[in-house]
């Protein structure tokens, strides 16, 4: 499911969000699916219950996952994810057009600058 790198310098639910984000934009993980209880994953990863649980804390923030108290943690449907990536673009975009304003940068830079942060998103 999740292929770890622990010589990576990311921490390691940096690159638990990276990899869950990718499965579910690709729909290696369907929406509604039940995801693998914290415990059961952190087992499986041989990373500490924490670090798994802050990924989810990270993903659910993000729009990707929801908790249902008793039940689990599930993949959100598709659109709220794709929502919740909208929203962080904007976000992004516009807090760089009002850093190029200040800083007086021209179209070009700017360009480039809003095209390093749409790879990001």
């Amino acid at each position: 499911m999740i292929l770890l790198d622990f010589r990576d310098k990311r921490p390691i639910y940096e690159q638990m969000v990276e990899k869950l984000e990718q499965l579910i934009a690709n729909g290696g993980l369907e929406p509604l699916t039940r995801m693998p209880s914290v415990r059961s994953l952190a087992i499986e990863l041989s990373v500490n219950p924490n670090t798994v649980q802050r990924a989810y804390a990270q993903l659910e923030q993000e729009g990707y996952l929801y908790t249902v108290s008793g039940r689990g943690t599930f993949v959100t449907a598709e659109n709220e994810w794709r929502e919740g990536r909208q929203e962080k673009a904007l976000q992004a975009w516009q807090e760089a057009t009002q850093k190029a304003r200040e800083e007086g940068l021209g179209r070009e830079v700017l360009s480039g600058k809003l095209e390093e942060i749409y790879k990001e998103v």
